[in-house]
């Protein structure tokens, strides 16, 4: 709406001069430049001299030229006013009901940087449909996340109001992304302090920075470049196995699925062992991991183990199937 007052206001301005011109040179008989030259110190009430005596038509016309130029002024300047007044107001109401909903999130993702990393892991979690929040202080990032339909805070994410603002105490994990390794660290160091619980994942280029991440509370550290290099190199070992990573841990489209799974207390499969709860029977998902709570994660499975609560067990297999396992483990979850 202010776009089209703005530019009726620039379309009156054009055509005032644009009459200005054409009625000295219609009344007065005058030349191109002169009649310029008039309209302007007209338009402007610079006071100027006249080019030459006006006629008893050409007053007239100068009085009713200086009367709609000042008035147009006056409309030219209230409509900027409310042009920045309203876009002031926009932004701040748009940025209070941007707080308010990542107020009520909770069991959240919070991204740290909107750059190409940052917007493709933004994607997978979106495709997930887990909640996110962007923080950026780049107007142009924020706006790209803003029109992805995320939520997002401009501001610098390596201060603690900021981290607050994003819900860090309600968040299930954080991921740091930022361009230096410096400021993944300081970001690193604010979010454990402020939520010594949850997940934080960050990203170091150098190996100094990804012992200094682990040391400050980095969950876990990921080095795009050499990640990126080794799964190059086995693209051309082992062909077939990087095609099933591909297909297992970007399955959107298709009905497999690869989930950690956690046994929760009382649950079904608590205190029994693999053999005994017939998981590949009952719902066609193979378990190719154990992590023991506290332990590490380990292949060799021994089909006598019990499972504990707090074990997170690897499962692969179809969607539904992956989704009863979920129900089985304790996970109040909705079976398709």
């Amino acid at each position: 709406m202010l776009s089209k007052k703005l530019l009726i206001v620039f379309l009156l301005i054009v055509a005032l001069w644009l009459t200005g011109v054409a009625g000295y040179m219609f009344i007065e008989k005058w030349r191109l430049l002169d009649s310029i030259y008039m309209t302007a110190i007209s338009l402007t009430t610079v006071g100027f001299k006249e080019v030459r005596p006006l006629s008893d038509y050409g007053r007239v016309f100068t009085i009713v030229l200086i009367t709609l130029g000042v008035g147009l002024f006056f409309y030219a300047a209230g409509t900027l006013a409310e042009a920045i007044i309203e876009g002031h107001i926009r932004g701040l109401i748009g940025r209070k009901r941007m707080e308010k909903r990542i107020g009520k999130l909770s069991n959240h993702y919070i991204v740290c940087g909107y750059g190409r990393l940052g917007r493709v892991i933004c994607q997978e979690l979106q495709m997930r449909r887990f909640p996110v929040v962007v923080i950026d202080n780049r107007e142009t990032a924020i706006k790209v996340a803003g029109q992805s339909g995320l939520l997002y805070l401009k501001g610098d994410a390596t201060l603690d109001e900021t981290l607050v603002k994003a819900g860090i105490k309600r968040a299930k994990g954080l991921i740091t992304v930022l361009g230096t390794d410096a400021a993944n660290v300081y970001i690193t160091i604010s979010a454990r302090s402020l939520n010594p619980r949850f997940t934080i994942v960050a990203r170091a280029e150098d190996e100094n920075a990804e012992k200094k991440m682990f040391r400050v509370g980095a969950t876990k550290v990921i080095s795009p470049y050499k990640i990126g290099a080794t799964r190059m190199a086995l693209a051309v070992l082992k062909p077939t196995l990087t095609d099933f990573l591909d297909l297992a841990s970007h399955s959107v489209g298709f009905d497999l699925d690869i989930e950690q799974i956690e046994i929760m207390p009382g649950s079904e499969l608590a205190g029994k062992a693999l053999k005994d709860v017939s998981l590949r029977e009952k719902t066609g998902v193979t378990v190719v991991a154990i992590k023991k709570k506290g332990g590490r994660l380990s292949l060799q499975l021994s089909p006598d183990e019990p499972l504990s609560p707090g074990d997170t067990i690897i499962a692969l297999g179809s969607k539904s199937g992956v989704q009863k396992v979920f129900k089985m483990a304790g996970h109040n979850v909705t079976l398709d």
